[in-house]
């Protein structure tokens, strides 16, 4: 592999490239913005109903839109100009933002509107992820690939540490209501980087067209690649089983009783040890055994999240959460790398749109299940299960798909 040791190569490559360089800086405040949110809603949602299920939910409502619009997503980031599908979506995003504030301090909000305004906020998330992945790989030299998803990871990672801490304190301060105005002001940063980018968003603009045919073509390539459908099942089902961050507010008030300001550092260690493990990619050019690295990244995951769901003290409970992030992002990077250079441009947003029915999915649906499973087992227990459940995900797979785990690049 390549590394730091090598004089040409820097960690901080991709953002020599001015386009690339102006969406990572807008999407890292955008991104922090959305973080503070998700804390917010999901403190918000738990004072109004007192109710691990009502958390649970959190995630069935964010995953439905994601499976009913992402496929049509990817279409639509295909034929059209990705920069501007990112502005109509950003754009919306904000707007919903404001809805929350304004309907939180007028009075007028309940766990409904929530739920309603979260899963419109999913929908355009449905539409603003495939646009989004698909052009970075057009924003930076091929060869920089792997630099430029592990530097999007930092970016990524570093928001879901800033916002949750910072929100968990706004909380406190102002109210769920401070949160949500925030977040809608934070959208402007990358509003600026969309307009001042100047890259063409994809080579070939129209190379495919919105229509039926164009997303079975989308469909059929996923699911005969071997090595895609693989990674993306892996993907799908150890989330299901190892998501368990709809518990975190659980977690924070009646088992390590540290309150909101306690719930935004919980939300915030899985992404310290996530950027800890993005700055370590970024000093690495191409890993040569990455699907061996996938799994056993996936293995640390599942024992990191069953530490997590037994502990009683709040150290070890950041402990394990820096090092689920720290695994996740790592498998992340790798899948990620793998199915870029794997993908042809015309396809990359259709690829990307199928597999976030999946790697979206997962978490979310997960997060619904150890909801309901914690409703009768309790919440330690529920995410313990969801560990093991994980390891044996990891092993089944590993066992079955020996093309994944000998893939060399």
């Amino acid at each position: 592999m390549t590394s730091s040791s090598d004089p040409q190569f820097s960690p901080f490559v991709s953002l020599k490239n001015r386009d690339f360089r102006w969406m990572w800086s807008g999407q890292m405040i955008s991104e922090a913005g959305s973080q503070m949110q998700l804390v917010a809603i999901s403190w918000h949602v738990y004072l109004l109903t007192n109710s691990p299920v009502a958390l649970g939910l959190i995630g069935l409502i964010r995953v439905f839109p994601t499976i009913l619009f992402s496929l049509v997503g990817g279409v639509y980031a295909d034929a059209h100009d990705r920069r501007r599908i990112l502005f109509l979506t950003q754009s919306t995003m904000m707007i919903l933002a404001a809805i929350l504030g304004l309907f939180t301090t007028a009075g007028w909000i309940s766990v409904g509107v929530i739920y309603l305004l979260l899963a419109a906020v999913s929908a355009a998330l449905a539409f603003d992820g495939p646009a989004w992945q698909a052009i970075v790989p057009n924003l930076v030299p091929l060869g920089h690939l792997t630099n430029a998803l592990s530097l999007n990871n930092i970016m990524r990672q570093t928001a879901q540490i800033v916002g949750p801490a910072i929100g968990g304190f706004v909380i406190a301060w102002l109210g769920v209501e401070g949160v949500y105005w925030i977040n809608m002001a934070s959208f402007v940063a990358v509003l600026i980087a969309l307009v001042k980018m100047k890259t063409p968003a994809q080579k070939s603009l129209g190379a495919s067209k919105v229509s039926l045919s164009a997303l079975r073509e989308g469909i059929h390539f996923v699911f005969h690649s071997r090595l895609l459908l693989s990674t993306t099942l892996l993907d799908f089902f150890s989330t299901l089983f190892g998501s368990a961050s709809a518990l975190l507010p659980i977690f924070a008030k009646e088992i390590l009783m540290v309150g909101p300001q306690g719930l935004g550092i919980l939300y915030s260690a899985q992404s310290a040890g996530a950027v800890a493990a993005g700055v370590g990619m970024s000093f690495v050019g191409n890993v040569k055994k990455q699907g061996t690295l996938v799994l056993g990244a996936l293995t640390v995951y599942g024992v990191a999240t069953a530490i997590y769901g037994g502990s009683r003290w709040f150290p070890l409970s950041i402990l394990a959460l820096a090092l689920v992030g720290a695994a996740d992002t790592i498998s992340t990077i790798m899948r990620h790398n793998i199915r870029q250079l794997a993908t042809p441009d015309h396809l990359r947003g259709r690829m990307t749109s199928v597999i976030r029915i999946f790697s979206n999915g997962g978490p979310q649906l997960g997060n619904l299940e150890a909801g309901l499973l914690a409703a009768l087992i309790g919440a330690p227990l529920s995410v313990i299960t969801g560990g093991i459940g994980t390891l044996l995900v990891v092993g089944f797979v590993a066992w079955r798909v020996p093309s994944l785990r000998d893939f060399q690049h």
